[in-house]
């Protein structure tokens, strides 16, 4: 009789699941927001939208750690995420916002929403080829990220419907849409910008950090005597973006002499050089 062989079991193959179904759980999250958004009739269901659009957030910055603790990060995991990432910060708030109050400009909110989830499906679609490597596997996170990420975005947008219900809905009056509107496509454009932002992937104890962190606390505590607790997250939100403007502008002339020196200076330009490399020689 042929003796069986007994399969072992592996540990590993297990926890490869575990990241994935933490990101479906985004995913689910992002796709009862869109059910709520679609029959909401009142400012309750907005906000219970809301907050579930958070929770994924929540998921989505879990499934990353259990993935690096785990040590299971693979490019499927890669493309799972940024797939889970459209539906829950790109499709669930254009929703939420477009049946919250940009509905009151019609044909121009309906486009705004669209454009929102448009451009935060490219913007997902470019971290994708920015961070696989040659192998196609992740590879290791920057200090910046290029173009406001998809989640900064859709919070800022979530995080003003949550303090619209703080204070009785006055925010999602008609007489505010527009400036939901030209706020929700000043973020598209800032998700497909080549704006960096800081991921705070290299973030040390330092007195930098430290005095980053008091400015954060103390203005927090500020925002949330005088205005309501709920304008915290749009402060904090709205600071984060600020920052990698101002990053970005005060970075921007180096940058330029970089360029300008690489084109015309001394320093062959990388495209020129790749051109001159792939030339044959002349036959002797």
């Amino acid at each position: 009789m042929a003796k069986r062989v007994q399969r072992r079991f592996d540990l590993r193959k297990t926890l490869f699941l575990l990241p994935n179904l933490i990101t479906l759980s985004a995913v689910f999250c992002g796709f009862d927001s869109i059910r709520l958004s679609a029959v909401a009739e009142n400012e309750d269901d907005f906000y219970r939208a809301a907050l579930l659009i958070i929770f994924a957030m929540f998921f989505d910055t879990l499934d990353g750690r259990v993935a690096r603790l785990t040590k299971t990060q693979s490019a499927f995991g890669l493309q799972i995420d940024s797939l889970a990432d459209v539906v829950s910060f790109g499709v669930a708030p254009s929703l939420l916002v477009y049946r919250w109050t940009l509905h009151h400009h019609g044909l121009a909110g309906l486009i705004a929403a669209f454009v929102f989830t448009a451009c935060g499906a490219i913007r997902l679609a470019r971290f994708n080829v920015l961070s696989m490597g040659e192998q196609g596997k992740p590879t290791k996170p920057s200090k910046y990220i290029v173009g406001l990420p998809i989640p900064g975005a859709a919070g800022i947008l979530v995080s003003i419907v949550l303090a619209n219900h703080a204070v009785a809905g006055a925010i999602g009056r008609e007489k505010y849409a527009w400036v939901i509107l030209a706020l929700t496509l000043a973020l598209s454009a800032l998700m497909v910008s080549t704006v960096r932002f800081r991921s705070f992937k290299d973030l040390k104890l330092n007195v930098r950090t430290a005095l980053f962190v008091a400015f954060a606390i103390g203005s927090s505590t500020v925002i949330s005597t005088q205005m309501k607790p709920a304008f915290v997250v749009v402060w904090l939100l709205g600071f984060y973006v600020v920052l990698g403007i101002l990053e970005s502008l005060w970075g921007l002339p180096g940058r330029l002499r970089e360029r300008a020196i690489g084109l015309g200076g001394d320093t062959p330009h990388p495209e020129a050089r790749t051109i001159r490399d792939s030339v044959p020689p002349p036959p002797r």
